[in-house]
């Protein structure tokens, strides 16, 4: 697979958290927010500073990968072998973008509100940032630091991935981090499907019919062991996606259910799987992402619930401190911009001042971390929030025009 060194994200609609810090568990960890018919519902508080968190790990996860060459048997010391797992952290995004997007489903009966309404929402949020990340990705990866062994981007990049279609057909990519972004525009696309069969079904239903036929294809495979490309991955990543949307009944859920210890089961269905990793070690894990994914995926689900149900009490209040829920704001933006930022310092800047190596680790993380995360701030500012704030060009225009007209503008 194209590693998530070349993965997240993406990213998806947050549900925005409240300001001010929560001062308790459950009574805090929810406000009222308008629902569409009207009724005040609860507003779940801690997923963006899950999504800024993981994020922030991608930046890393790339800071690792480009320093120490040899991936996935990296030449880095042993005790940064932590940062090797960024396509978890892919992975952790898919499961969220389907928890997030099924909340307001699993409180109406597991209706969409209408299937041209979501897929007009979720371009409106998605595509404009990604096309101003686009743009700038081609810029620097055409003329400072190439992205791709495949050499600088050419016309069919641009019309690959200016439809967002890198994950059906393969182009040389101007930003490596752009492979989730294909993967989910599909996902956006089956997940009106897969609502409607668990309107019409039930849970079991509907992750038996996701994960059967991936189950079926990885024992096909030779020796069990499916070979990823760079693109195509968005049927082996479905379930996961729809762990996230199963998961997201808890929301709904009846409080007997919801008080359940979830981060507590989240911790024992990742222990077989992380103890597996490290001692089978790096390689092993990286060639069985395929079946990782998938055994993972349900304890990314239950830490999800633990913190949409507002459990535990330290790890909310922890993502709901300013600058974590602030991170978690512009996470979007800080995967798609801050990979040019990394390969353009590892490569062009850090050469001139410090020798390869953990020399060039550090002086990465020093410049390459604060300017992708101011940069991808500043970058939100522009091309994020205003599609954030407003639903249509309508809004948008009127709220600039009155921002004009404003004695204080």
């Amino acid at each position: 697979m194209a590693l998530p060194g070349e993965g997240v994200e993406i990213s998806v609609d947050a549900l925005r958290p409240a300001s001010g810090a929560l001062d308790s568990a459950v009574p805090a960890a929810q406000e009222k927010t308008a629902s569409r018919a009207g009724v005040q519902q609860p507003q779940v508080l801690g997923l963006d500073g899950l999504r800024g968190l993981a994020a922030l790990y991608v930046v890393l996860f790339h800071c690792w990968l480009y320093t120490f060459p040899g991936y996935p048997d990296s030449s880095a010391p042993p005790w940064l072998k932590g940062l090797m797992f960024g396509r978890l952290a892919v992975v952790f995004f898919l499961v969220l973008s389907g928890f997030s997007l099924a909340i307001s489903p699993a409180r109406h009966g597991w209706r969409s509100g209408g299937v041209a309404r979501f897929l007009r929402r979720r371009a409106w949020r998605i595509l404009p940032p990604y096309w101003a990340a686009l743009a700038m990705s081609l810029l620097i990866s055409s003329f400072v630091v190439p992205a791709s062994h495949f050499g600088p981007p050419t016309g069919e990049s641009i019309l690959v991935y200016g439809l967002v279609a890198q994950d059906i057909i393969t182009a040389p990519t101007p930003n490596g981090a752009f492979w989730s972004i294909g993967v989910e525009a599909e996902l956006y696309l089956l997940f009106p499907l897969l609502l409607l069969i668990r309107r019409r079904s039930s849970a079991v239903i509907l992750a038996a019919c996701v994960t059967l036929p991936v189950i079926a294809r990885g024992l096909m495979a030779p020796g069990a062991s499916p070979v990823e490309g760079d693109n195509w991955l968005a049927p082996h990543l479905a379930p996961v996606f729809v762990a996230g949307m199963i998961g997201a009944g808890l929301v709904a859920a009846r409080d007997r259910v919801r008080r359940l210890p979830w981060a507590g089961f989240a911790v024992l269905a990742a222990l077989p799987v992380l103890v597996l990793g490290v001692v089978q070690g790096s390689v092993w894990t990286v060639n069985h992402y395929f079946w990782i994914d998938l055994a993972i995926a349900p304890a990314m689900t239950m830490l999800i619930a633990a913190v949409a149900t507002g459990r535990p009490a330290p790890l909310l209040r922890f993502l709901t401190t300013r600058p974590i829920r602030s991170l978690g704001g512009f996470s979007y933006s800080l995967y798609l911009i801050h990979l040019p930022i990394v390969l353009a310092v590892i490569r062009r800047v850090a050469p001139h001042f410090v020798s390869p190596g953990l020399p060039t680790f550090w002086f990465t993380l020093a410049v390459a971390l604060p300017v992708s995360v101011f940069g991808s701030w500043l970058f939100s500012q522009i091309f994020e929030m205003p599609f954030k704030r407003n639903r249509s060009w309508k809004t948008l225009i009127s709220r600039n025009r009155n921002t004009e007209d404003s004695p204080l503008g």
